[in-house]
């Protein structure tokens, strides 16, 4: 049986080649499997958003957060998608956010 880290690297090999739709349909089933699986989340809210599907984009992205909650990119994604979606105010909430997790993320190296 194929692993959901190799189910991940045949979908970005996929999009890779052009083939979004094969991308999506590959980490759909890679989330059937794993629903927490963070990378597969973030792929699909970046390909979402090339596809100007904006709600999908952000609902992956939002996950994403939920699952990484100490990871500034995360919310730093969010907010670019929000951005792309015209979520203005929920992209700036997110960027609270990602600078929030990066200060506690300063704190806690320094506290070691």
């Amino acid at each position: 049986m194929v692993s959901v880290d190799e189910m991940y690297d045949q979908a970005i090999e996929l999009q890779q080649k052009g083939d979004l739709d094969g991308a999506i349909q590959k980490l759909h089933e890679l989330l059937e499997t794993d629903p927490n699986y963070a990378l597969a989340h973030a792929a699909l809210s970046v390909f979402y958003s090339k596809r100007e599907e904006h709600e999908k984009a952000v609902e992956h992205a939002r996950k994403v957060c939920e699952l990484e909650p100490e990871d500034p990119f995360s919310f730093v994604a969010l907010s670019l998608i929000c951005q792309k979606a015209g979520l203005i105010a929920e992209a700036e909430e997110a960027m609270w956010h990602a600078r929030q997790a990066q200060v506690a993320a300063i704190q806690k190296r320094h506290a070691q």
